[in-house]
């Protein structure tokens, strides 16, 4: 049986348990942080002032510990609703939350009393809230027990290095603050991430790899809400579609991105119609906006 959210053979390992979604920081003062790479799946968001939050996604690996965790966004639900699971963060405005629960997610959140969340203090608020996995996870109720459908397709044969073009590095930006890099290592089979040009590690100083990347352009626009600095609060727009670049084995193919609603995944689909297939493993995808972002393949 196969880990449905990276296509991995699960060795007999019990694989009905819920996902676990959680809102991690990305700003400078966050870094580096921990279990990004225990994740299944990452999803890089532009958020207030062009700094980018991760949701990142856990299922076959449950780590220790994960921080730091922030608050919610508009966009979350569209990103979460279709894994069906709990979705934990610090807190955020009520619009938010309700929209996530209302998306059909179990809620988990520090401002609400959950357990599970605890302050370092060898950090500063608000950049020290953590969370201890497991106990979240032994907070699911009967209706977000089951384990996630899978997100992407997955598969032996990934379309990139079968019909794609030879790469090395992606070089995206989703605004002026928030330059992600990603470079191809034969040595390590996957992709290695760079903030800018600084190597992204985490905390126990592990370079971030994912073995896909999924880059999808999209539209951001601004909500009604603000955050407490005055900057308004954007949301990317996740139902729709648009264009994607799909980065497996230091190649990438062109493609394109659907989503039917916020409850159905992102589908990929080459020109011809046929889906795009990932290697099994993680993937990170960034969500690049149209207007104040850019992608170049080196």
């Amino acid at each position: 049986m196969l880990w449905p959210l990276t296509g991995v053979d699960s060795a007999g390992a019990d694989i009905a348990r819920p996902a676990l979604a959680v809102k991690v920081e990305n700003s400078i003062d966050a870094r580096p942080q921990t279990g990004l790479n225990a994740a299944d799946m990452v999803w890089e968001e532009m958020v207030e002032g062009g700094i980018s939050r991760f949701v990142a996604v856990y299922h076959s690996t449950v780590p220790p510990v994960i921080g730091p965790v922030r608050s919610v966004r508009p966009m979350d639900p569209g990103i979460a609703a279709p894994l069906h699971g709990l979705f934990a963060f610090s807190g955020g405005q009520a619009p938010f939350v309700d929209a996530t629960r209302a998306a059909g997610l179990q809620v988990l959140s520090a401002d609400m009393g959950s357990a599970g969340f605890y302050r370092d203090t060898s950090r500063y608020a608000p950049h020290n809230t953590y969370v201890d996995p497991p106990a979240l996870l032994a907070q699911a109720d009967d209706a977000h027990r089951a384990p996630p459908p899978a997100q992407f397709v997955m598969g032996a044969a990934p379309t990139a290095p079968a019909v794609g073009t030879p790469a090395t590095l992606l070089d995206l930006a989703l605004s002026r603050v928030a330059d992600p890099q990603w470079t191809w290592s034969a040595v390590d089979n996957a992709w290695l991430r760079s903030e800018g040009t600084t190597p992204a590690v985490e905390a126990d100083g592990a370079p971030m790899r994912a073995i896909n990347v999924v880059v999808l352009r999209v539209d951001v626009v601004n909500t009604n809400f603000g955050d407490p600095a005055g900057n308004p609060v954007p949301e990317t727009v996740m139902v729709g579609g648009g264009e994607a670049l799909v980065a497996t084995g230091g190649h990438t193919v062109a493609a394109t991105w659907s989503k039917a609603s916020v409850a159905d995944p992102v589908v990929l689909t080459l020109a011809d119609g046929a889906p795009v297939v990932l290697a099994p493993g993680s993937t990170w995808v960034e969500l690049v906006p149209n207007r104040t972002g850019s992608v170049v393949v080196g």
